[in-house]
């Protein structure tokens, strides 16, 4: 599925999941892409992200080089949550460009409210572009050394594919969104109920 232009359904609830589904091949993967994602997560204003844009023609290489590492990231984040989801062995390949990227990222934690909730976040010092990306090697390191005890999920729609973290009470969240791919298995379900009553009517 490649990404779309339109703003990315930021569900997942960490933004390593949010960049994962955003782009699940990443060779969909694209500079403007990689930027209207950095956009839409807030790590970047649109100001900036107008001048990281402008950066592809100026610059092509140091963009190239930080997308080439967007996509080795993504298609190892993705390897990883569906291992973890399957309960099986993470591939210390896999885990190579989070450390890669944490390894020349300097930062500081800082305490952040956000719909009246406080939580930790990992504020990137810029250097080079690297530092882009080092919230999402940071959340997807968190995800990764909770291991069995991470509440990741995949969403119940056999159509949808997005990965979500279960932060419900109850820890059985079923889908991603439930105004989107809950209401429509509901509706979907409702209409066999009805079709299956009038067949045997």
């Amino acid at each position: 599925m490649p990404f779309s232009t339109s703003a990315p359904r930021l569900l997942g609830g960490r933004l390593s999941l949010d960049f994962v589904n955003a782009a699940p091949s990443s060779a969909a993967l694209s500079w403007a892409h990689l930027i209207h994602f950095l956009e839409s997560a807030r790590i970047v204003s649109a100001e900036r992200g107008a001048q990281l844009l402008s950066l592809s023609p100026s610059d092509p290489r140091e963009a190239e080089a930080l997308l080439l590492k967007a996509r080795r990231l993504g298609s190892a984040l993705h390897k990883v949550f569906a291992a973890m989801l399957r309960k099986q062995r993470i591939a210390g390949e896999w885990t190579e460009p989070v450390n890669e990227i944490l390894r020349i990222t300097e930062g500081h934690d800082e305490l952040v409210a956000e719909d009246g909730v406080w939580k930790i976040e990992f504020i990137a010092r810029e250097g080079g572009l690297d530092w882009l990306l080092a919230a999402v090697a940071r959340s997807a390191a968190e995800i990764i050394a909770e291991g069995a005890r991470a509440r990741l999920r995949l969403c119940a729609n056999p159509h949808c594919g997005l990965f979500f973290y279960d932060n419900s009470r109850t820890r059985r969240r079923r889908w991603c969104s439930m105004a989107v791919c809950g209401n429509r298995s509901k509706v979907a379900a409702f209409a066999r109920k009805h079709r299956s009553a009038r067949n045997t009517s």
